[in-house]
């Protein structure tokens, strides 16, 4: 079994003080390009490799890791964020420790604990809006924070503009004819007070008056999160006596489930019904689905870039919102001439 060596051998074998070689591998300028050279050439030599544990210490108590508290991680548009995230603190020193969120007494114990905790140098925090004095815990204990798709006055936010994003949807259905268009989404009023359902259907709204198409309050149905319940709202809209012609979802995911009832009343996909979805996750490319895009991956690696740069230069970032845009496939078309 090879010999494990520390940093006092590296020391040793460069001529130099442990000092010296910390230095050296927090590669601080303080460091001559001769004495660089000296101790680079004993690391090699020595195959040395530092513990995680003793470079941490060396960072003045910093644990080199960022905190990503998300609310089940698990559904594929959270999916796509964290995939963005993963990806850019591989190209870091941090590791990721991730928090899951299931209820909202989770996310606020989270909120309370993880910076007395001191476990991570930063949070990441996915769709949920700390409560000001949550804000205000995180400020006291010197934590840097960003949110993704939630905003706070007093915290770095990166969002996408839902809004928008709903009405592109409306309004791209309208111009292809549509008059019936109904909109399926999650429970507007939502105990982790999500927005983005909420905001997508303002969109809808405003585009359906923009373009002077009567709102039906019948065609908006909303639920909880998921395909099998977006199955059976959308079972509803079809059994009405004026049945919609168009259904525009609040998620890839509510719109395959969507799909899927409309197909199994016999209805064809898009000759009698169009369908659009909303965050253009994977699976949509594969089914064809006409879907907002809401750069998912891209979302997350702004958040680390920004939250990198909140820790190691102590800079002031102002808040932004992505843009949106539509990607048409095979689920959209003009309503049938019956309608």
């Amino acid at each position: 079994m090879s010999k494990s060596y520390t940093i006092r051998d590296v020391a040793k074998r460069a001529g130099v003080g442990v000092g010296t070689v910390s230095r050296v591998l927090n590669d601080s300028p303080a460091v001559s390009d001769h004495t660089r050279e000296k101790v680079l050439a004993a690391i090699d030599a020595l195959d040395f490799r530092p513990s995680p544990v003793a470079r941490r210490l060396s960072l003045g108590g910093r644990s080199l890791a960022i905190g990503i508290i998300v609310p089940f991680f698990t559904r594929p548009a959270f999916v796509g964020r964290l995939q963005g995230i993963e990806a850019a603190i591989a190209h870091s020193d941090y590791d990721l420790i991730l928090y899951n969120v299931e209820t909202p007494e989770q996310r606020d114990n989270l909120f309370r604990r993880i910076p007395h905790e001191r476990r991570v140098d930063g949070l990441i925090i996915i769709s949920l809006r700390p409560s000001d004095e949550a804000v205000d815990y995180f400020k006291r204990f010197g934590i840097p924070v960003v949110l993704l798709d939630a905003i706070h006055p007093d915290l770095v936010s990166i969002s996408i503009d839902d809004t928008d994003g709903g009405y592109q949807a409306t309004e791209y259905l309208i111009k292809l004819g549509h008059r019936r268009i109904a909109y399926i989404s999650d429970d507007l009023d939502s105990p982790f007070g999500f927005v983005a359902s909420a905001d997508r259907f303002n969109g809808y709204q405003r585009a359906l008056k923009r373009h002077k198409v009567p709102f039906r309050k019948e065609y908006h149905q909303q639920g909880e999160h998921g395909r099998f319940r977006a199955h059976h709202l959308a079972q509803i809209l079809m059994h009405l006596d004026e049945s919609p012609t168009a259904i525009f979802a609040a998620s890839d995911t509510q719109a395959l489930g969507a799909i899927e009832a409309i197909r199994q009343l016999g209805y064809r996909i898009p000759e009698d019904v169009s369908v659009v979805g909303y965050d253009d996750i994977e699976v949509a490319t594969y089914m064809g689905l006409t879907t907002v895009n809401q750069s998912l991956y891209q979302t997350g690696v702004e958040g680390v870039n920004a939250l990198l740069k909140l820790i190691e230069e102590n800079t002031s970032i102002d808040s932004y919102k992505l843009p949106v845009s539509m990607v048409v496939r095979n689920t959209t078309a003009s309503p049938p001439r019956r309608a």
